[in-house]
């Protein structure tokens, strides 16, 4: 394979040289003779560097650009495997947990309809909101059962290398697994004090407000891209009292 590779550069060397002479034999034979020929290929020749850097630039810009988003289709595809496994369940709790919902309902029950307007509006309304979430001990139990049951999937995607280029989505990983390791330290969660259900209220309502922002950035990236799960996910969306994957 590499011999082949390199008799075809040979051969492609050899055709644009040759076809380079012959095009410099045409203008010498009828266009004015070597004098014209010599001001052609130093003119030529001055303008070279000029043509590289701008070929360069343009090249890499093109190659940058491709890069980039085939990089965000393999991002969307491990954001979305969250939400599949784990994110859209975890949203459901912590809506549960929302003392405020009724508020922003409106702003999270999403439609075919919704344009990328709708979900600007709804994200900077939620990236402005405080919030708050109210947490008793059999909340606790419930959602230290399911953290831990997906600690292993949680951790895969930590070590996944293009993850590094999603700060937003990295900084709501590092906040779930805060709240898996508060967790995880409380033996008894029956018994905790209101001081420490306050501060597990706060850890919560940081992965809450991350996770609503990135799970509307996803269904942004589903409608342009994926309109048949976009479908699905307005079917199934977890702040919809009415909301059902089937038709009806």
């Amino acid at each position: 394979m590499p011999r082949t590779r390199f008799r075809w550069q040979i051969a492609l060397v050899v055709l644009l040289s040759g076809l380079s002479a012959f095009l410099y034999y045409l203008q010498y034979r009828y266009a004015g003779g070597p004098e014209q020929v010599l001001q052609w290929l130093i003119g030529s020749l001055a303008f070279l560097p000029i043509q590289i850097l701008l070929l360069t630039l343009v090249v890499d810009r093109l190659l940058a650009r491709r890069e980039k988003v085939a990089m965000l289709k393999k991002l969307n595809m491990v954001i979305g495997i969250f939400f599949s496994e784990s994110g859209t369940r975890l949203l459901g709790m912590f809506a549960a947990l929302d003392s405020d919902l009724a508020a922003i309902r409106d702003d999270l029950v999403l439609g075919m309809e919704w344009t990328g307007r709708h979900f600007a509006r709804s994200s900077a309304k939620m990236k402005a909101r405080e919030g708050r979430i109210n947490v008793r001990p059999a909340d606790v139990a419930e959602l230290k059962t399911f953290l831990l049951s997906r600690q292993n999937f949680l951790l895969g995607l930590m070590g996944n290398p293009n993850l590094l280029e999603h700060d937003s989505f990295t900084d709501l990983l590092w906040a779930v697994f805060h709240l898996t390791d508060e967790l995880l330290h409380r033996e008894d969660v029956s018994r905790l004090s209101d001081t420490d259900l306050a501060h597990l209220s706060n850890d919560i309502l940081r992965a809450y407000r991350l996770l609503i922002i990135e799970w509307l950035a996803y269904l942004a990236h589903l409608r342009e891209d994926y309109p048949y799960l976009y479908s699905l996910a307005v079917r199934t969306n977890p702040f919809d009292p009415a909301a059902s994957a089937e038709f009806r």
